[in-house]
């Protein structure tokens, strides 16, 4: 299965380069077409005065028909596109998951304790290795 990179960053709700140990993983998340209209694709409430989307929205808008959508109803619907080379078997691959955030137990090795985070979780290919891609900390 040979995934779409995405050309330029207005196609991508969500897009992150992450290092695993001795894997990476790049991680795109494309935005999808309006529910309602067919013609537009759905993306953050624009800021009038600077035409500049808002980051912290709470909701997802089509530009075309004005149809807004609550941020965690559409980024449920969402798939997440995955390419990444496993740290523990060295396979190179590429998956698709659905873009949903679980909370998962991870140690940080700043606060020398386990911390939860959100993540996007998917699995190896080749070793079943269970992976993830957190959203970043503070």
């Amino acid at each position: 299965m040979a995934l779409k990179f995405p050309s330029n960053m207005d196609e991508c709700a969500y897009f992150t380069r992450r290092t695993m140990g001795q894997g990476n993983a790049v991680t795109w998340v494309f935005k999808e077409t309006c529910p309602k209209c067919k013609k537009g694709t759905m993306g953050k409430p624009r800021d009038p005065k600077t035409g500049k989307p808002k980051i912290r929205a709470k909701e997802y808008e089509c530009p075309e028909c004005g149809n807004v959508v609550e941020k965690e109803a559409y980024e449920d619907t969402l798939t997440a596109n995955i390419q990444y080379n496993c740290p523990k078997c060295k396979n190179s691959g590429e998956t698709q998951v659905p873009f949903a955030r679980k909370k998962v137990q991870l140690f940080d090795e700043e606060k020398q304790k386990k911390v939860s985070a959100d993540a996007v979780v998917f699995f190896c290919s080749k070793c079943k290795e269970r992976l993830v891609i957190t959203k970043k900390m503070k």
